[in-house]
């Protein structure tokens, strides 16, 4: 009989290694140990602004194919990697090479998320992405779900998930120094959002594929004004303030709370541009009782002056995020500070013991995980929910506020909702 080993190739062997870690048994151990002496073959989707961030931190792997439709924007990238194959179309670029990739890393603008990696998943590949997940609802319940069935190594890119601050907030919460936590309040600050209305339109530069760039969005006239960074603050492109940063500071209170989906969202805000998003939002969000812990009313700001309950209760906001209100305390914290209020009850506190170890880096994470090591920290079963409820505020606020039912993922008593929980896709980009 031929050892199951000799009949193996390299890319099962990476597979079966992850497989083993996410709970999935395709075969011995022995295979997880061949893999990790072996780089994977890596490729990236998206390689300027922070996709070359995102090639930085994969680096110590063999770089396979880069992608991306913006030739000036990639170009340093190209040029780094000379030997790395070059593609505009990552459809093209999946025909070429499927067996030659391992893993892909997926840094484009949020609306093309979606297509991008579900190729790659479908294809049994292991797969990074920027935050949020992806550009609606429906698409992250989908995304999630894949990366589950295709038995795939997955992280979302909150970087911040590994700050030694974190932890220690986490923990915090978690021993209950401050009592039981049924209130939260998140933020970003600043008045990003409603970018003025392009006034011209030239033509699409050479260098860039706009019909590629548009990819599954509706088709619209090339403008400087979209692309290359102003996306986020369209509609049709990116999620706002609140889909920028949201899966970053909301991953606190999910992690600290074990929070996962809300069962009612409502949204306040400036009047509702179709096309642009808000300078301002705030939502609110009410996640049921869990296990040993209680309903849980999650609030989330985007706020140039930050919360009212910094103000209402004398709080300093410089370098905070968020507020957990608990019944013996609060614990104000950002990434890289917190501090326990009030000051003088909790200057003898002693502290839980760190329980939370620290990350061997956050694409070191991914990589072992694709070699059949443990699941990433912010692998899709974690982010999912997360990603799914900064995008349930985007849509609250759109449409007004609604009952969830995340199981059925429906919004009860609102049907204006529907529209933006799964959105039209441009024929040709269907996945």
């Amino acid at each position: 009989m031929v050892p199951l080993i000799d009949k193996l190739s390299r890319r099962q062997l990476l597979t079966t290694g992850a497989t083993v870690a996410t709970g999935y048994w395709l075969g011995g151990r022995v295979c997880e140990a061949k893999a990790a002496n072996e780089k994977l073959n890596i490729a990236l989707i998206g390689v300027g602004g922070r996709g070359a961030a995102n090639l930085n931190g994969v680096s110590s792997e063999n770089i396979v194919a880069l992608c991306d439709v913006d030739d000036v924007r990639a170009g340093a990238a190209f040029e780094r990697w000379g030997k790395a194959k070059k593609f505009a179309d990552y459809r093209r670029m999946f025909d070429a090479l499927e067996k030659q990739i391992d893993a892909v890393v997926v840094s484009t603008p949020d609306h093309t998320h979606f297509p991008a990696s579900m190729m790659a998943m479908r294809r049994g590949l292991h797969l990074y992405c920027e935050k949020p997940m992806a550009h609606d609802v429906w698409q992250v319940r989908t995304m999630t779900e894949a990366a589950e069935k295709y038995r795939v190594a997955t992280q979302l890119g909150v970087q911040r998930h590994t700050i030694g601050n974190v932890h220690r907030v986490v923990e915090l919460v978690r021993s209950g120094a401050i009592g039981t936590v049924r209130e939260v309040h998140s933020w970003i600050g600043g008045t990003r959002g409603m970018p003025g209305l392009p006034k011209k339109f030239p033509s699409v530069p050479s260098h860039l594929n706009w019909d590629l760039w548009l990819g599954p969005a509706a088709d619209r006239k090339y403008s400087p004004d979209y692309c290359p960074y102003h996306w986020r603050f369209w509609w049709d492109f990116g999620t706002g303030e609140t889909g920028n940063w949201g899966c970053h500071i909301l991953d606190i209170p999910f992690w600290a709370l074990d929070l996962e989906h809300p069962t009612r969202v409502d949204a306040t805000g400036p009047q509702v541009d179709k096309q642009r998003t808000p300078q301002q939002m705030a939502t609110k969000l009410e996640f049921p009782a869990r296990a040993n812990r209680p309903g849980v009313t999650l609030h989330w700001y985007h706020a140039s002056a930050g919360p009212e309950i910094l103000r209402k209760r004398g709080l300093s906001g410089n370098g905070a995020n968020t507020v957990f209100v608990g019944s013996e305390g609060l614990l104000v914290c950002g990434f890289g500070s917190h501090q326990l209020y009030p000051r003088e009850k909790f200057r003898d506190l002693q502290r839980p013991e760190a329980s939370i170890p620290d990350s061997p880096g956050f694409y070191n994470e991914w990589l072992n995980a694709c070699r059949g090591g443990e699941p990433a920290s912010c692998h899709f079963g974690y982010s999912g929910p997360l990603s799914e409820t900064v995008l349930l505020g985007n849509a609250a606020y759109r449409a007004g506020g609604f009952d969830w039912d995340a199981p059925a993922l429906t919004a009860g008593g609102n049907d204006r909702v529907a529209a933006f929980l799964r959105e039209p896709v441009r024929a040709g980009w269907k996945v």
